[in-house]
């Protein structure tokens, strides 16, 4: 075998682990797209579950300064509803 035979088997071998590389490659990109799909797919479902918990979170703040308010209310009453209760227990005293 020549020195040319054997630099063109050189080149041909080269050429065709190339050849496998690339390939190995494509399957590699391939594979990296669809993980980067799924992971969009992972990213949106995430920002869907945030949207909705914040909205939940927001809806209870609202029930919660609601029922801040009533029970407020309910202990402002509370000093004037003694005061009747103790008034209709004075009067039952009188007539009965």
């Amino acid at each position: 075998m020549t020195t040319t035979d054997l630099s063109i088997e050189i080149l041909k071998s080269i050429r065709d682990e190339v050849k496998q590389t690339n390939a190995r490659l494509d399957q590699t990109n391939t594979r990296l797209d669809q993980t980067n799909t799924r992971l969009d797919e992972l990213a949106r479902r995430v920002v869907e579950s945030e949207v909705r918990t914040s909205t939940a979170i927001a809806d209870l703040a609202g029930t919660v300064r609601e029922m801040t308010g009533v029970l407020r209310a309910s202990a402002d009453l509370r000093p004037r509803v003694e005061r009747c209760e103790m008034d209709i227990a004075e009067l039952r005293r009188r007539v009965g």
